[in-house]
């Protein structure tokens, strides 16, 4: 006869299993922080190599003692395959660990706490700036932290550091305030995440002025509902357009509203504006890039477009975008041969960019995805050197990037595919394929089976 178990009993061959696979866990999470803990010394030492680069430096030019910072972040960038600007906060943070919380390192290599709990320390310790205040918070914190969760451990972060912190909030939250801004997430199947960073008043007030509107709108919509169901002679003759409930929700519509205030409204501080209302603020329209393969357009195939060559739309807000497009311009997606791409002087022709802005789609260093409309185009070989204004010797850089290989000893070859090479100081070879351009012909005949 077999044994029955009720819910929460185990037999003591699951017990002895379970309790095998608790210990390699936390062994496991063991050797993973004191990895992390040996990695966050190793960065901060590589930070201190360049710290003394900068300081051997004679310029005064604050661009120019950036550039070993930035040199070493893309040494590591294409090292490892990450962006240099995260290699670069990578960096940042580590030597800030190393040199104002070292007692928090230690405790990751000892394992008693984890990467997510020195990320909740670095985060709200980096607030007090004096040294033995910071000092006492970090070792209170981490004998808190020993215990909880870094959930727990963030709440109880903050709130000690706001009774210790010797500066006062006015002057925090003044520092705080510079560094708003707006930003953008991809996410999947065509969507976006639109973030504003904001003193808490405003996004709190921005929120609930959006919320009100969502249910007027809402409300407005239930009542035009209840009116044609309680009166018949509402009803829409026959051959009228029907109407059409509102099934949305109120965060949809919520969205909706902010959306169409953004785009369409005006901007009530305008400097531009004088005795024109609106101003020029509001005649600025937004503005992007639409990249749609022509079977998209024909209605033979569903894999939609992209915007700006990266982030990708439904099929039909592409063909309703491109709609209203007042031209076009033919790119090839197919190898393109026999066309006369160089010219003799710097500035490229406007069909060299649109072929470069067709190629490169987005800055092609170190993996970054800013659009190429965005970007600079860059003599890969420097024009005052002899290199040409030929497509094979140009492409798309952003700024920080286009500085980066201007002032340093970073250098770029173009092969006759589009591929970039980069070569590092230290004698690094790293290489950028130009995106992949695939289009995929449906073939409408049966098979053969």
């Amino acid at each position: 006869m077999e044994n029955s178990f009720g819910p929460g009993e185990l037999s003591s061959g699951d017990a002895a299993r379970m309790r095998a696979g608790l210990t390699g866990a936390r062994e496991q999470e063991a050797i993973i922080a004191r990895a992390q803990a040996a990695r966050i010394r190793h960065h901060a030492a590589l930070v201190e190599v360049a710290l003394e680069q900068t300081a051997r430096m004679t310029s005064r030019d604050s661009r120019e003692r950036e550039m070993p910072m930035r040199s070493l972040a893309a040494e590591i960038a294409f090292a490892t395959h990450v962006h240099d600007l995260t290699a670069q906060k990578e960096l940042n943070d580590a030597y800030t660990l190393v040199s104002k919380l070292p007692a928090t390192v230690a405790a990751l290599q000892e394992a008693r706490i984890s990467q997510r709990h020195v990320t909740v320390m670095l985060d709200v310790g980096v607030g007090i700036d004096d040294d033995d205040v910071r000092e006492a918070w970090e070792q209170t914190v981490l004998d808190f932290a020993v215990k909880e969760t870094p959930g727990r451990t963030k709440a109880y972060a903050r709130e000690l550091a706001e009774a210790v912190n010797p500066v006062g909030m006015d002057e925090r939250h003044a520092r705080a305030a510079e560094t708003r801004g707006v930003s953008i997430l991809d996410l999947d199947d065509g969507m976006a995440l639109l973030q504003l960073r904001l003193p808490a008043a405003l996004a709190y007030g921005i929120r609930d002025r959006i919320r009100r509107q969502a249910r007027v709108i809402r409300d407005e919509a239930n009542a035009e509902r209840a009116r044609r169901g309680d009166d018949p002679a509402s009803a829409p003759d026959a051959g009228a357009e029907p109407a059409v409930d509102d099934a949305r929700t109120l965060a949809q519509i919520g969205a909706d509203v902010a959306a169409d205030m953004l785009l369409t409204g005006a901007p009530a501080i305008d400097p531009t504006t004088g005795d024109r209302h609106p101003g020029g603020l509001g005649a600025i329209q937004a503005h992007v890039q639409v990249v749609v393969p022509v079977l998209t357009l024909l209605g033979t195939v569903g894999s939609g477009a992209s915007l700006h060559g990266q982030v990708p739309i439904d099929p039909d807000t592409a063909r309703r975008l491109t709609a209203h497009a007042p031209g076009w311009d033919r790119v090839l997606v197919h190898p393109v041969t026999g066309t006369v791409l160089e010219v003799d002087r710097y500035t490229p022709r406007p069909d060299q960019r649109r072929f470069l802005q067709a190629r490169d789609q987005h800055c092609r260093g170190f993996g970054c995805r800013q659009p190429a409309h965005r970007c600079q185009i860059d003599h890969n070989s420097e024009h005052h050197d002899g290199g040409r204004t030929a497509v094979g010797n140009l492409a798309h850089l952003c700024v920080r990037h286009h500085t980066l290989k201007s002032e340093t000893a970073w250098t770029v070859r173009q092969r006759a595919d589009g591929t970039l090479e980069f070569t590092s100081p230290l004698g690094s070879t790293y290489t950028d394929d130009p995106p992949p351009r695939v289009v995929f012909i449906p073939d409408t005949d049966p098979p053969p089976f």
